[in-house]
């Protein structure tokens, strides 16, 4: 084999990335942990995009579910694997949010290689059909009338239960947060009037919404969800620059190599524009989005502040792991 003299000078250049890529080619499978049970957002996006990578990557992709503990459990796992682009995590907005719960056993951006976000999807306040207040002005002007702590909210963690303290730090009023495991057990109370309003997913709450069920004030993203075109997002009809959407995320453990982490990130981004991968996700009501590491450490960054100081406004501190 013949070197030229350019690709001579261009060699010590290039070997590093080369050793590197020449590691993660290894024929060793891909871990994709999904710290959540199976049938979520998160879970359906790693599975989406693991035959994709699989081939691009000339190698098995296997999606790991390990749930437990709000994510926890599964996220720890890949703080604690080697940063060599074998073990990745698809995890969701509970990232950031979690150390504003807990006291964690990693630590949220230093222990992670952020490599890019997959999915936004905006949250819907939503309320019974005869609810009093049918917008988020009427909403507010209801709060203060009844008193602090009146109109009551459903929540079940994370964004879900965050979202509502924002919304009254931004306009002075006091909601009582009343707490559930899921949306399915929340919304029958919510259908049937025994706790006010909910901050909930659009796709976990549509199917009411189009049966008559519950009415939709506003969605929570930047622009209008497509599935509700006609509702308002909550910086049109009140705050702007209100926002608030569970998201998805791929990382993998901390210290990875940054032309692989560059590599993987592009490599999930062009798993994500496949035509069946994006209808397959405007059916759940989820936008499709990408970003390179280092736009998605300076999102998380960003989350994991705003969340936090929402948290601290209510009163909830960082509580230990049961």
């Amino acid at each position: 084999m013949t070197i030229t003299r350019r690709g001579a000078l261009a060699l010590p250049l290039l070997m590093p990335a080369l050793a590197q890529a020449q590691r993660f080619t290894a024929q060793r499978p891909v871990r994709m942990v999904v710290p959540y049970t199976p049938g979520g957002v998160s879970d359906i996006t790693a599975r989406l995009i693991a035959d994709p990578l699989s081939a691009t990557w000339s190698q098995p992709v296997a999606v790991e579910n390990r749930a437990g503990a709000d994510g926890i459990i599964g996220t720890e796992v890949v703080a604690r694997s080697a940063p060599d682009g074998h073990t990745l995590s698809l995890v969701s907005v509970g990232h950031p949010v979690n150390a504003a719960f807990y006291r964690l056993p990693y630590d949220t951006m230093a222990d992670f290689t952020f490599l890019s976000l997959t999915t936004r999807t905006p949250l819907v306040l939503c309320a019974a059909r005869g609810f009093e207040a049918g917008t988020p002005a009427e909403l507010v002007a209801l709060a203060k009338r009844r008193g602090a702590g009146a109109v009551t909210f459903a929540g079940t963690g994370g964004v879900v239960r965050l979202a509502p303290v924002l919304f009254g730090s931004l306009t002075g009023t006091e909601l009582t947060y009343v707490p559930y495991r899921g949306s399915t057990q929340a919304h029958p109370d919510l259908i049937a009037g025994r706790v006010d309003i909910m901050f909930d997913t659009v796709p976990a709450a549509l199917p009411h919404i189009q049966s008559g069920a519950l009415k939709a004030m506003a969605t929570t993203g930047a622009a209008r969800s497509p599935q509700l075109p006609d509702v308002p997002t909550m910086a049109e009809a009140l705050l702007p620059g209100f926002e608030a959407s569970t998201w998805g995320m791929v990382m993998g453990p901390g210290n990875m190599n940054e032309d692989l982490a560059s590599a993987q990130s592009r490599d999930v981004a062009a798993a994500l524009r496949m035509p069946a991968v994006v209808e397959r996700h405007r059916v759940l009501g989820a936008e499709i989005v990408s970003s390179t590491p280092a736009e998605t450490r300076d999102f998380v960054r960003a989350e994991m502040t705003k969340w936090g100081e929402t948290a601290r406004r209510a009163g909830i501190e960082p509580q230990a792991l049961r």
